[in-house]
């Protein structure tokens, strides 16, 4: 019974020119967006590859430089773009996508997208998830209003029921025709998305477009499953209308931006003010207060001279120089972790308590595997700035290991190494965030939508058992 169900209702959908005009209207606007986001994925990848490989090529031209003056020269790393952040752009339209890697200092990302567009274009850009999150979702809360609706209004409800149609079928059958038809589009989304990009397809990309795809699903049969509840419960079909759509807009307008700020009372992060200056204290100071540089520098002076077992630094075989430049480096490196690691430990905090937040609103969660699943969330992004600083800190060393060891002497700021060994300094090299890392860090959003899944079956079954009385 529920299967005649669903089929006249898509039966109904087929042959209603308005629906279905405005679907394939929809369609071609969703097709649109999908072959607009993937022109700006592949032109980014090409502006990536292309300033990468002049970048690296100026590098490879140095001739001769002294190594400390090629780590103040430094060189630039530029965030790579993926295939599935045209589904979903998520924070990588205003983290910056370039950072300046040099020596003695942690630079920040410039050159967001956001800061680059006109004024006009900062309200934002045609993307699927634009139409996947907002546009779809009200599209199937007036479907499922109208399948329920109009079967009351016309007294065919009370037909099928005095026929012996279980109200449980009728209710979970419309439930599932419009959410059918929400998961048709997402359908169109995901399949031009992987023909347009049909070569560069792999199985992390596959993985990732499925839980993508499911992650949908279930939050569609969300929207029509509610819809449906209110629409058989109350008989003011205004007012059924006019809740759902209130529960729509508070969760994808107002709560994210209360529960976000909420969150950021909760656990506040320290200004950047804040933290620019315990970082400098701590680096002139030291992390216990109790050690300035001067007293760090003498201390490690000796060291080295009682290592190699001679009385002064011009008695070294190596250039002290680049000895000292590293152990700054290093001590730099340990004052960034102590402070970035308080930074991660709010920050995770925060994400954590955001996420809990799905319990009220199963939008939030989509939100987030949805930015997880497309590499366009905070995890990936700062898993990228810590891949960096990895190569910052090789980099470096890599220079000052040159100025100690390359055949120069203590105060020879003069030296030049050849042209050979700056081409032998490696590339950065990005590898993405494995997909069991991510898929860890949004169980508990899967789970919530899991659990919203569940709640909506249970309302639609409480709903079944009202319907005589319809």
């Amino acid at each position: 019974m529920m299967f005649q169900i669903i089929k006249n209702e898509w039966r109904f959908l087929i042959r209603s020119k308005v629906i279905l005009g405005a679907s394939l209207g929809f369609i071609a606007l969703l097709i649109v967006s999908i072959l607009l986001g993937n022109f700006q994925a592949k032109k980014q990848e090409a502006n990536y590859k292309e300033a990468k490989d002049f970048v690296r090529q100026q590098w490879n031209d140095i001739k001769e430089m002294n190594p400390h003056g090629a780590a103040h020269y430094g060189t630039y790393v530029f965030k790579p773009s993926n295939l599935l952040n045209s589904l979903d752009e998520g924070v990588n339209g205003v983290t910056g996508n370039i950072i300046r890697v040099e020596g003695h200092v942690q630079n920040e990302m410039v050159h967001s997208e956001a800061s680059q567009m006109q004024v006009v274009s900062k309200f934002g850009k045609l993307k699927s998830s634009l139409l996947l999150k907002y546009i779809v979702p009200l599209l199937l809360i007036f479907l499922a209003f109208h399948a329920v609706s109009v079967e009351k209004q016309s007294g065919r409800l009370k037909i099928l029921l005095m026929q012996g149609s279980k109200p449980s079928s009728i209710i979970f059958g419309k439930a599932l025709s419009i959410t059918l038809y929400g998961i048709g589009l997402l359908t169109v989304v995901v399949i031009t998305q992987s023909l347009l990009n049909f070569q560069n397809l792999d199985s992390e990309i596959i993985k990732r477009s499925a839980l993508f795809f499911i992650s949908y699903s279930i939050f569609y049969f969300v929207i029509c499953g509610l819809t449906i509840f209110f629409a058989s419960r109350w008989q003011n079909s205004t007012l059924a209308l006019t809740s759902m759509l209130s529960i729509w807009i508070l969760w994808t307008i107002f709560l994210p931006n209360i529960l976000l700020s909420s969150v950021e009372d909760w656990h506040p992060l320290p200004s950047r003010e804040q933290f620019k200056s315990a970082m400098k204290e701590d680096r002139s100071k030291g992390m216990d207060g109790h050690n300035s540089r001067d007293e760090r520098s003498k201390a490690f002076e000796q060291e080295i001279l009682q290592k190699y077992n001679v009385d002064t630094i011009a008695d070294l075989p190596i250039n002290f120089d680049g000895l000292r430049m590293q152990a700054d480096e290093d001590f730099g490196n340990k004052v960034w972790d102590k402070h970035f690691k308080e930074i991660r430990k709010v920050l995770t905090t925060q994400k954590r308590s955001l996420q809990l937040c799905g319990i009220v609103n199963p939008y939030l969660s989509l939100q987030n595997v949805s930015m997880g699943f497309t590499l366009s969330d905070n995890l990936h992004h700062h898993d990228f700035l810590a891949q960096v600083e990895t190569y910052r800190r090789r980099f470096i060393k890599i220079l000052n290991d040159e100025q100690t060891f390359g055949g120069s002497k203590t105060g020879q700021w003069d030296w030049k190494a050849s042209s050979d060994f700056y081409k032998s300094v490696p590339d950065f090299e990005y590898q993405p965030t494995a997909l069991s890392s991510v898929f860890r860090n949004y169980l508990l959003d899967l789970g919530l939508l899991v659990f919203w899944l569940f709640f909506t079956v249970f309302l639609l079954s409480r709903a079944s058992k009202k319907m005589p009385i319809l």
